[in-house]
């Protein structure tokens, strides 16, 4: 672990896996204090307690991103434990793709809570004790798919559009004390996937995904943003894998 006089407080969400975990492992080596939050609390007491190990600093909360009341309370429990939040990390995401005639409308409103919905729940906990504190940094982690559609992901695509939009706003009406960046990653190695119901839209996946980045590929660019001074905005970053046309 290394630790700076730029070391910073950061609160992940679905830091249980994937992207997430990646990105609190690598923020945490680089001697930032890591608040994490996920449903699946087993996998965060295991993932804190490698961190904690290893000389790092981190805590967690269970969090479900689609409560509000449960996003403020996540970002309450990292101000109180450590003192401030100058770093969220939205990442929690859900990606069952099916064509829209499959007519899979749960899984429609499950994206529209996961990926849009948790994404302002974070902002709306967040961005007044970011005020109050005299500046803060969001990262919002979207999808190569907030750029271009493809078949049986027209909502999911949607979803990330939206977050996409929700943080060029953010930016602009930020005026330099909140800093915005967006991470949309192109295939990576994650469970992402495997909310994914629909038969066909399935065995699909496995082809498009059949070269993919590892999730540290997109953690490093995550810390490559927080780790910019105060002055420096980093709004957009697409991570592809050089071997991929998507």
């Amino acid at each position: 672990m290394t630790t700076t006089d730029t070391a910073k407080v950061v609160a992940v969400t679905g830091a249980s896996s994937g992207i997430g975990e990646a990105t609190a492992r690598r923020l945490a080596a680089d001697g930032h204090r890591l608040f994490l939050g996920a449903r699946r609390t087993g996998r965060l007491e295991t993932l804190t307690g490698e961190i904690t190990a290893a000389g790092g600093t981190a805590a967690f909360r269970r969090l479900d991103v689609t409560d509000a009341a449960d996003v403020r309370a996540f970002v309450s429990a990292a101000r109180e434990h450590h003192g401030r939040v100058d770093v969220l990390v939205n990442n929690a995401g859900v990606m069952p793709l099916s064509p829209l005639d499959a007519l899979r409308t749960d899984e429609w409103d499950r994206m529209i809570d996961v990926n849009v919905r948790g994404v302002l729940h974070g902002i709306a906990a967040a961005l007044p004790v970011m005020r109050a504190q005299g500046g803060g940094h969001f990262v919002n982690i979207a999808s190569v798919g907030a750029y271009e559609v493809s078949p049986t992901a027209a909502v999911y695509c949607a979803t990330k559009f939206a977050v996409r939009a929700i943080s060029e706003g953010l930016r602009q009406e930020s005026t330099g004390a909140i800093r915005v960046t967006l991470v949309s990653p192109g295939v990576t190695e994650s469970e992402l996937a495997d909310t994914i119901s629909d038969p066909a839209a399935r065995e699909a996946m496995k082809t498009y995904r059949a070269v993919a980045l590892p999730a540290s590929a997109v953690a490093e660019a995550i810390a490559y943003a927080v780790a910019q001074p105060p002055q420096v905005d980093v709004n957009e970053i697409v991570v592809r894998p050089a071997a991929s046309a998507q």
